[in-house]
């Protein structure tokens, strides 16, 4: 009898192992669609479940339901939240040598970009180093370009340096992002995305940076429409994982998500080209958005000096030589 009690228990337990098999990870991303972010991350969980053959399941949380980025990373420490797609600028506390791309003027295009900071790429190789030794409890999966960051403001038509003069310019929390403003002529207000809506409407700030696809999916024109395409910077994004989700894989597993990070990498630049095109006819003809573009000459020869200051007041020398390198 106790053979059969211990036969009945391993079959109960194998399928209690079967019906538990599946693992569901949990991904934040800061915005809300239409946004490369949320196609990156549509796509990893298709691909991780259908390449995985449904050992993995993940549950994608738009729109910061989660929280801003830095208190998910610091979740993300814990391992109560396993994976991000999001703004680098945003991760500069957990690992600062990120701020390096927020450096104005650094890359011509998302393609230029992906050639010298996506997959495969020295620049890349250098990041996931320069994550592993930061103690963030993240590892990067991959590094993309999605879109163009522009200028809107709640001021006026913006067509040259002397329009942004003054202005309240809503920052990320990066000493980097601020110091480069100041040095356009605004005043620096450092406010949550999440909160940015809210902040313009009551006028603590007059006027943001963002991507085309940010401006729109946080209905941020209805607050600010005047928008000046800069293209200062490119969004400059990343795909990471939880130190302690990325200890619980096998190295098969490891491989899969460094696989179809690449692929949505790709996807995702694709998509800020895309974006980028069509949502300026959009909030052009939509939503009533006045668009201008600016002579981009005075904004460059203003910030040129800024680029290598700030490189070295940053420590930052190394990552500005491999991206120059790579030009």
């Amino acid at each position: 009898m106790f053979r059969h009690v211990a036969g009945l228990a391993a079959v109960l337990g194998l399928v209690a192992t079967t019906a538990d098999a599946q693992t569901t990870l949990r991904l934040h991303t800061l915005v809300q669609s239409p946004h490369p972010y949320n196609d990156m991350a549509e796509f990893m969980a298709e691909q991780i479940a259908e390449r995985s053959d449904g050992a993995f399941r993940i549950e994608i949380f738009p729109g910061a339901s989660l929280g801003n980025d830095p208190a998910v990373i610091g979740e993300m420490a814990l391992g109560s939240i396993d994976l991000i797609v999001s703004s680098t600028n945003n991760a500069e506390n957990a690992v600062p040598e990120l701020a390096a791309f927020s450096l104005p003027y650094l890359f011509t295009s998302i393609d230029d970009f992906m050639e010298r900071a996506g997959p495969g790429t020295a620049l890349e190789a250098h990041f996931m180093e320069r994550y592993e030794a930061s103690g963030s409890g993240m590892r990067l999966l991959a590094l993309n370009a999605s879109g163009t960051r522009n200028f809107s403001t709640a001021r006026g038509p913006v067509e040259g340096l002397d329009d942004i003069s003054g202005a309240r310019m809503r920052v990320p929390p990066s000493p980097l992002m601020m110091q480069t403003w100041e040095a356009l002529g605004t005043i620096p207000v450092s406010v949550a995305w999440a909160e940015l809506y809210a902040a313009v409407q009551t006028g603590v700030a007059d006027s943001l940076e963002s991507s085309i696809p940010g401006y729109v999916g946080s209905k941020l024109f209805e607050v600010a429409p005047y928008l000046a395409l800069t293209a200062h910077t490119l969004l400059a994004s990343h795909i990471s994982i939880s130190e302690v989700t990325w200890g619980r894989l096998s190295e098969e597993q490891r491989a899969l998500f460094l696989e179809v990070a690449d692929e949505a990498t790709r996807l995702g630049a694709e998509m800020g080209k895309v974006y980028d095109d069509e949502l300026v006819v959009e909030l052009q003809e939509q939503h009533g958005v006045t668009v201008t573009q600016p002579d981009p000459t005075p904004f460059m020869e203003r910030l040129a000096p800024v680029q290598d200051a700030l490189a070295a007041q940053m420590g930052l020398e190394a990552e500005l030589a491999l991206i120059r390198a790579g030009s």
